[in-house]
C-alpha cells in the first residue's frame, strides 16, 4: 500500500496559560483544526498515537483497526492509540473544544479489557505524539512527531526536611506572637460586650423594682355630670339658683 501523506501540522500544548495543561498523568493538547478536511473520506477516523520520545522513531502505523496497540501495552511497547474520532470531528466548520485531554480517562484498565482508551500516562515521560488518520484500507495520512512533553514529576516525602530552617523558625515565632494578640484583643472585646450587657439587664431590674415599691397617691376627682334615672340621659349638674327677692 502506498504509504500515508505527510501533513504539514506538528501537534503541540496550547500556547496560552491553562489551568492543569500538564500535571503528573495528563496534559493538554492543540485541538487541530482544519487539518484532515482534503485527505479523508467521512467513513475514516482520526487517532492519535502516544509514545514515548525515544521509541517514536521505530513505531509502524497499523495496517487496521484490529492491529491498534491498545493502552495497556504502553509498558511495553512503548507506544498506543487512543481518542479515535470521525473526521468531522476535526472539519473547520465543526463545534469543537480548543483541547484535547490525553490522559484523563481514569476508567481505563479497570475492566481488564484491550480496548483502546485515554488512560493516565504512568510515568513522566517525555512523550511525543502525532495524529493519523486510519481508513478501510489502512493509514492515510499523518501529522509530524510532536516536541517532547515533559510531564510533572510529584515531590517525595524523602525531600521535606523536618527541621524547619531560621527563616521559618522566625515565622512561626511571628505567627505565634500574632496569635496570642488576637486571643487577648478577642477576650477584651468579648468582657466588653458581657458587661454592657450585664449593666443593662441590672438597669432593668432597678426600673422594676423602683415602680413596684413606689407609693402613687391618688385625687378623687368629682364626675362632671350626673346620672338622671334610667332612659333620661345625663346631664350637667346646675349651678345653685339665686334666692328669690322677697
Amino acid at each position: 500500500p502506498a504509504p500515508p501523506a505527510l501533513l504539514p501540522y506538528v501537534p503541540r500544548l496550547p500556547p496560552a496559560a491553562l489551568l492543569g495543561k500538564i500535571t503528573a498523568t495528563t496534559f493538554a493538547l492543540e485541538r487541530p483544526h482544519c487539518v484532515f478536511d482534503r485527505h479523508a473520506n467521512a467513513s475514516d477516523a482520526v487517532w492519535l498515537v502516544v509514545a514515548f520520545a525515544n521509541a517514536s522513531a521505530t513505531f509502524r502505523n497499523p495496517p487496521s483497526r484490529a492491529d491498534v496497540p491498545p493502552y495497556e501495552q504502553l509498558p511495553t511497547a512503548h507506544s498506543y492509540m487512543t481518542l479515535e474520532m470521525p473526521v468531522a470531528s476535526y472539519s473547520c466548520s465543526a463545534p469543537s473544544p480548543a483541547v484535547l485531554r490525553v490522559g484523563g480517562d481514569t476508567a481505563c484498565g479497570c475492566q481488564g479489557g484491550q480496548e483502546p482508551c485515554n488512560g493516565p500516562l504512568p510515568s513522566p515521560g517525555p512523550y511525543r505524539v502525532k495524529f493519523l488518520v486510519l481508513g478501510c484500507h489502512g493509514p492515510i495520512a499523518e501529522t509530524s512527531w510532536s516536541d517532547p512533553i515533559l510531564l510533572r514529576r510529584a515531590g517525595s516525602p524523602s525531600t521535606i526536611d523536618p527541621a524547619p530552617t531560621r527563616g521559618g523558625s522566625a515565622t512561626v515565632v511571628i505567627a505565634a506572637i500574632l496569635a496570642s494578640l488576637g486571643v487577648v484583643l478577642a477576650a477584651v472585646v468579648l468582657s466588653t460586650v458581657c458587661a454592657k450587657a450585664w449593666a443593662s439587664l441590672c438597669h432593668r431590674d432597678l426600673g422594676t423594682d423602683t415602680f413596684t415599691h413606689k407609693s402613687y397617691r391618688t385625687h378623687h376627682i368629682p364626675p362632671t355630670c350626673r346620672c338622671t334615672p334610667p332612659g333620661l340621659g345625663c346631664f350637667a349638674p346646675r349651678p345653685p339658683g339665686l334666692c328669690p327677692a322677697k
